[in-house]
């Protein structure tokens, strides 16, 4: 027994229903609704790029090796220099060194070659900027000071300031000078007696006419003029600097 009519039959049974209940099919046959399957359209173009989103949270480190350190950078500025340190503890004084009698010999050799040269050099400053006068040099450098800076000066250079015994180291001091010169002649201690710097009493005098007369009671140095003659003169003024220093 068939229970079921053959499905074409079905479907032309369904179509002749929906035409009857709306009635499109009666008056407009041809707007009935078909239902046609075809293939698949094509895929469209994808969309625009969306919005970049929130940053993310560091990720855990990796598991894989490490890689190789990179090349050293660029060498910095230096730095300010630190301050200095303390000093260190002084060590104890070594023995005395022991020389063969050949290095003695070639240390005398040494010294005998370098006493001429200084004896040359000597001779050569003589010439050229000073004065030997008996057991005394007298050199000048031809600047003009203070008896105060000329002290410090020749006593820098382990002389003293230039003070004449007699007439003719008077003469060379003028020599060497050629202008107004202080002498190592004060009497800062005590007022007309004037000494040398060592305190001893003069030997030898050689003033001008009318001198010394402290004038303004200010006079307290002694400066030897282009006459060739010694006047009382204040420290403060500024003359020609004459050292002298021992011949040996």
């Amino acid at each position: 027994m068939i229970l079921f009519p053959s499905l074409p039959l079905l479907l032309l049974s369904m179509v002749t229903a929906s035409c009857s209940e709306t009635g499109c099919c009666e008056n407009d046959p041809k707007t009935c609704p078909v239902i046609a399957c075809g293939s698949p359209g094509l895929n469209g173009l994808p969309g625009r790029d969306g919005s970049v989103g929130a940053k993310g949270e560091k990720g855990e480190p990796g598991q894989g090796l490490r890689g190789l350190q990179g090349p050293p950078g660029k060498l910095g500025p230096p730095g300010s220099p630190g301050p200095r340190g303390l000093p260190g503890v002084q060590g104890q004084k070594g023995d005395n060194g022991e020389c063969p009698d050949h290095d003695q010999n070639l240390a005398a050799s040494e010294r005998a070659a370098l006493r001429a040269d200084l004896d040359r050099i000597k001779k050569w400053l003589i010439f050229s900027l000073g004065k030997n006068v008996g057991q005394k040099f007298f050199f000048t450098n031809g600047e003009k000071m203070t008896f105060d800076k000329v002290k410090a000066l020749c006593t820098h250079f382990q002389g003293s300031v230039a003070t004449p015994r007699n007439a003719e180291e008077d003469k060379a001091i003028q020599e060497v000078a050629k202008g107004d010169t202080f002498l190592g002649i004060t009497d800062v201690k005590t007022e007309g007696q004037f000494v040398d710097l060592t305190g001893r009493a003069l030997t030898y005098e050689n003033w001008g006419s009318g001198e010394p007369n402290d004038a303004n009671s200010a006079e307290d140095c002694v400066m030897l003029q282009t006459d060739a003659k010694w006047n009382d003169i204040s420290c403060s003024v500024s003359l020609l600097a004459v050292c002298e220093f021992p011949v040996s």
